[in-house]
């Protein structure tokens, strides 16, 4: 989901400061109201955690060029699963910067487009788990359906956004709109894949049980919602 350099440059990549600004805007809301309810302490330590899974998603797992972007295995819903919405917001953040700072600097100009490319799609995921997951029913408990939903969500969220940008950028010229579709195409194949592994670390999670009050993991995780 990098956008590549150029596809929107000059006046116009001024858009994706005030979305990013916007976003970040959010992102900090959620962190106040965790922070409130689980400690700052519980807070920082998961977004620790998912800042260093965010670095090694973009950095050490396969990632490849397509069209106007990248296709990663950024699993936004299993993070928004096993630390929850404010912590995954911030992993995203900051592992995005730290990639950007010190592995590829290249990146840094886009970095309001790719921070709004990855966490509007999570805010949205995170209003969408409300609706479809039963308040009684833990997110360890969920069902491959449920996860489904979350992925195609998120990914889908994704697409969207790069689509946007692009064309924003680009225009609709019949090659521009061939990379976004080439780019869209591959990147959904996430969502066969992604749920599958929610299901696996949500297995993993549930041998976890005895280490529920730890602060490592989002409370919802372990306890239904009422």
């Amino acid at each position: 989901m990098h956008i590549e350099p150029g596809v929107v440059d000059g006046a116009k990549i001024m858009l994706s400061y005030a979305t990013a600004t916007g976003a970040v805007g959010v992102a900090a809301k959620m962190a106040v109201d965790t922070a409130r309810r689980d400690g700052v302490g519980s807070l920082l330590v998961r977004s620790l955690i998912t800042t260093g899974l965010v670095f090694f998603f973009f950095e050490i797992l396969p990632h490849h060029p397509v069209g106007v972007s990248e296709v990663h295995l950024i699993l936004g819903s299993t993070l928004f699963l096993i630390f929850g919405a404010a912590p995954a917001a911030i992993g995203l953040a900051l592992g995005l910067l730290v990639q950007g700072m010190f592995f590829a600097p290249f990146d840094l100009p886009q970095y309001g487009i790719n921070l709004t490319t990855l966490l509007v799609p999570l805010f949205a995921m995170g209003v969408l788990a409300q609706k479809v997951i039963p308040r009684k029913r833990a997110y360890k408990d969920v069902s491959y359906w449920h996860a489904l939903a979350l992925s195609t969500s998120y990914q889908g969220g994704i697409v969207c956004w790069v689509a946007f940008w692009a064309f924003y950028g680009q225009g609709f010229g019949m090659e521009n709109v061939g990379h976004v579709a080439s780019f869209g195409a591959a990147y959904m194949t996430v969502v066969l894949v992604e749920p599958l592994i929610d299901l696996g670390v949500l297995a993993v999670a549930k041998t976890l049980y005895r280490y529920r009050d730890s602060g490592v993991f989002d409370r919802r995780l372990y306890r239904s919602a009422t």
